[in-house]
């Protein structure tokens, strides 16, 4: 374990993930104390000039990133850190923002050669006048985190109007086809994947997905790991997510979002659907929990995101 550090652990903001990221921040902070560490929280609001007072006050030696979604996740608040160059966890500017806008990092896992489903960015307000593809398929904000807004349109379902109308993710939407099957998640710290999770929402629980009730809500999903799945399959998914994770550049610890589709004859077919460049840290979170099943304690994750910080300038 490295030398006792100053830490502030940034918590709470400004997004639709405030409570989740409150909920990590606790766990971090009760498992920094834990470590030695002398540990301040901040509760990061919009006002940037009271941020960067309060970060001069504490002067901490690291920033704990605990923020999820907007101003945190998305590159604002890392590139605040930069500026007044203060180490923090996680990843940098371009690949919180490259991650967090989900047409850009489309775009980056393309190129990179990974499986992504079929997809395109539409205007929003087009969704109400017809199907831009063939049902089933997703409509996902752009750049929101936490399965937040995520509908799926179903062959002779009619709620593209009602999406629209509660629509405010912004002016446009991105539409992928959905993939049957189950949802799995792989973390990765540094350059190694952990293992994969098997998220399946509970059966009779109203969700078809793992969206943000079944993340967040108790008992609306079942977490597998290791994951029941082939072995080979398994290990694509592992070496997907590293290289996810590298080709965005992202630093610390990341965690892959997967579909699977195993419901045909034939092999099941891998779908990589998002990088989370801050992956919920409360101590039964995704994350936390493949760590702990590798062998290292929620402490020792958090104590290894913190000897991982650094500042970007």
């Amino acid at each position: 374990m490295s030398n006792s550090k100053r830490i502030t652990v940034l918590m709470g903001g400004i997004s639709s993930e405030r409570d989740v990221s409150l909920s990590s921040a606790k766990g971090v902070v009760e498992a920094l104390r834990s470590l030695g560490h002398t540990v301040s929280t901040l509760d990061a609001g919009a006002d940037l000039a009271a941020l960067v007072t309060t970060l001069a006050e504490q002067k901490p030696d690291v920033v704990f990133n605990a923020l999820h979604g907007r101003f945190g996740e998305d590159g604002c608040i890392q590139g605040v850190l930069d500026w007044i160059g203060v180490p923090y966890t996680h990843s940098g500017v371009r690949a919180s923002a490259t991650a967090m806008d989900k047409a850009a990092a489309r775009a980056v896992f393309i190129s990179a050669g990974l499986p992504v489903a079929e997809g395109k960015v539409i205007a929003i307000e087009d969704l109400a006048k017809e199907d831009p593809m063939p049902a089933p398929y997703v409509v996902k904000p752009v750049s929101e985190g936490s399965s937040v807004g995520v509908s799926i349109v179903r062959t002779g379902s009619n709620i593209r109007q009602e999406i629209v109308k509660n629509w405010h993710y912004g002016p446009h939407a991105l539409v992928e086809a959905f993939i049957p099957g189950k949802e799995i998640t792989v973390g990765v710290m540094g350059d190694r994947a952990l293992t994969v999770t098997d998220i399946t929402p509970t059966p009779g629980a109203g969700h078809d997905f793992y969206d943000y009730d079944a993340k967040y809500t108790s008992g609306g999903s079942s977490h597998v790991l290791p994951a029941a799945i082939d072995d080979a399959v398994s290990k694509q998914a592992c070496a997907v997510a590293v290289a996810a994770h590298q080709a965005l550049g992202c630093s610390g610890a990341s965690r892959s979002d997967f579909r699977l589709d195993d419901t045909g004859r034939g092999p099941a077919r891998l779908v990589l659907l998002e990088v989370n460049t801050q992956p919920g840290m409360t101590a039964t979170s995704l994350l936390p929990e493949q760590a702990a099943w590798c062998g290292i304690s929620y402490p020792e994750l958090c104590g290894w995101l913190v000897d991982q910080a650094t500042c970007r300038q």
